[in-house]
């Protein structure tokens, strides 16, 4: 491991990936081989929120959480046992000095955890620990909370955030592969990437300035809020390297990124 562990954005998309053979799982199988194993990781997924409240779990032994319904039976069968990191959560509420952190001993790993990293740890070998978001608060907010957290991947832990920087359900096609990604998604994806590109990080805490394409994409802001924990766990001195990118269900952008 590098002294300065790697930050991750992950699109995570439809559970079903859990069980998938596709472009993207094997994207999260390179990104685990090249990383190799981390002291820990810490996640932030858009499957955790709490209001009024920030959280981080503590479980050394933290539950596989089937947080999702109307799937095939085979995902409710699949567990991923992966230690937690207990320690590294002290370390984190010991570091963040802008809010108070509360321990929290009965969170589990949520699906926007566990259903990555079952592909980039197989072996569930790597500990976790997760940390709630807000949802109370605006989106600079997150942004500056992610960079207190940042000095965590100089103790070797990495941290991911998982969601999708485009994420509209309501009009989400049936068809995991259409190709027919409507404009207003490929035109947000496309702002994203460039301001990522750029280190614009302030401009992409305020992607609602950005009219009615950000406010379709961004239907609701659980899964965009875990972009601003990456963006701002990064190093001034760093840029990111896209590792996967591309829609499923014609709505949700799968775009990945991990520093560089």
């Amino acid at each position: 491991m590098p002294a300065r562990a790697p930050l991750l954005f992950i699109g995570h998309g439809s559970p079903m990936n859990i069980v998938r053979d596709n472009s993207f799982t094997r994207s999260l199988n390179e990104l685990g081989a090249q990383i190799g194993k981390p002291e820990a990781v810490l996640v932030v997924s858009a499957h955790w929120p709490t209001r009024g409240e920030t959280r981080v779990s503590v479980s050394p032994h933290p539950r596989t959480i089937h947080d999702f319904g109307g799937f095939p039976p085979e995902l409710y069968q699949r567990h991923y046992p992966a230690p937690g990191a207990p320690d590294h959560a002290v370390s984190l509420i010991e570091t963040v000095r802008s809010v108070r952190v509360t321990a929290d001993p009965a969170m589990g790993l949520d699906h926007g955890a566990w259903s990555v990293l079952c592909h980039m740890w197989p072996k569930a070998d790597v500990p976790v620990f997760q940390l709630s978001i807000d949802w109370n608060q605006p989106p600079p907010w997150h942004l500056a909370l992610g960079r207190e957290l940042s000095s965590l991947r100089e103790r070797g832990v990495v941290i991911l955030g998982s969601g999708n920087i485009v994420h509209n359900l309501a009009l989400i096609s049936a068809d995991e592969n259409d190709p027919n990604v409507p404009g207003w998604a490929s035109q947000f994806d496309a702002w994203a990437t460039e301001r990522l590109v750029a280190r614009e990080d302030e401009l992409l805490a305020r992607y609602k300035e950005e009219g009615e394409a950000a406010r379709i994409a961004v239907a609701m802001n659980d899964h965009y809020l875990p972009l601003l924990y990456s963006v701002g766990a990064l190093a001034s001195d760093e840029k990111i390297r896209f590792t996967h990118q591309g829609f499923q269900n014609a709505s949700i952008s799968m775009r990945c990124f991990i520093s560089a």
